[in-house]
């Protein structure tokens, strides 16, 4: 019942060393109020074995009490329950641009370099409980694979069927990856526009040029960050599809163009990441989480429960004890 309990007046605690005092001035008073009767003999008098008289005492116990529990009933104790309330101050809109090419497949990464982003993407999404986000697969062309939304059930189920298939054309379109991008995010009302890029290869094809969509990017204030994805040397990447269908792989050299994906993340205001392992991509993507923080309001409501009134029945029923006691039991005793 009291569990959790507060006192919001604990300066009447102070009151709790009167109780002492007034227990000295009891003893004190009653000394002065026993009168001493000396005689020679006491055979002319019946003696009685009564416990009463030795109970006397318990009415100032009984009244004292009555006082502390009067002392903690003003102290006001209460429980307090907390509950809150978020609210998005400063929401920002992300897009992830995926590179869908076969290279995707190398194994460089654990299963794979489109797995093994696949997964950390997906932890990203998930804690940004905040943001709306929105998904874009690029290889030799692009298209939106979600726009920018709040519903993230949404955009996990998306991220989880996104995987390489002949359908999108050949090839490294980063310009198209990146100006379909900022298509999705140009007309966005967001305090922030971010995109994250991320490609294993060299731009190859697309009609549009990445320093053209990189400006493009500047132009509506989203800022992009880049990663290069992929292990240095050599990594084992589907060179041939085989004649019942499945890849046939051998060893070739990573190419990443650094140099350019440097160059988006500078003119846009971002910055480029080189992930050769799993660990560092999801090190990447917890920087990235870092870097851009939505602000969040919480409002806290707090409901208070007010326990003094315990206190007071239960001083009123000692004093009210105290009384019926001293004018029925005790009545010929004191």
């Amino acid at each position: 019942m009291f569990e959790g309990v507060e006192f919001y007046n604990k300066e009447f605690f102070w009151l709790l060393l009167l109780l002492p005092l007034a227990m000295l001035w009891y003893v004190f008073k009653y000394n002065q109020q026993t009168a001493e009767l000396k005689i020679s003999t006491l055979k002319g008098f019946k003696i009685t074995n009564s416990w009463l008289p030795k109970l006397r005492h318990l009415l100032f116990a009984l009244r004292l009490l009555a006082l502390a529990f009067l002392i903690v009933a003003m102290a006001r104790p209460r429980t307090s329950d907390v509950s809150s309330k978020t609210k998005s101050t400063r929401g920002i809109d992300i897009v992830i641009a995926i590179d869908v090419s076969a290279s995707m497949l190398a194994k460089d990464l654990k299963p794979n370099r489109l797995e093994a982003l696949k997964k950390v993407a997906s932890a990203f999404i998930k804690g940004r409980p905040n943001d709306r986000i929105g998904l874009v697969e690029y290889a030799g062309e692009s298209y939106t694979k979600t726009p920018i939304t709040s519903d993230k059930n949404i955009v996990l189920r998306s991220l989880k069927e996104i995987r390489y298939n002949t359908i999108i054309e050949g090839g490294t379109a980063i310009g198209m990856g990146l100006a379909t991008s900022v298509n999705r995010l140009k007309d966005s009302r967001a305090k922030s526009k971010v995109i994250i890029l991320l490609t294993d290869g060299v731009n190859n094809s697309g009609a549009i040029n990445p320093k053209i969509a990189s400006e493009l990017a500047v132009e509506f204030g989203i800022k992009t960050y880049t990663i290069g994805l992929g292990t240095n040397g050599m990594a084992l990447s589907p060179v041939a599809i085989k004649p019942n269908g499945s890849f046939q792989y051998a060893r070739t050299p990573v190419e990443i163009d650094e140099v350019l994906l440097k160059e988006i993340a500078q003119v846009t205001g971002g910055k480029y990441f080189r992930a050769t392992n799993n660990k560092k991509l999801e090190a990447i993507y917890d920087e990235i989480n870092k870097l851009e923080k939505t602000e969040v309001e919480e409002i806290k409501y707090t409901t208070y429960e007010e326990k003094f009134r315990w206190f007071v029945w239960i001083a009123g029923i000692l004093l009210l004890l105290e009384l019926l006691l001293r004018y029925t039991v005790f009545r010929s005793f004191v």
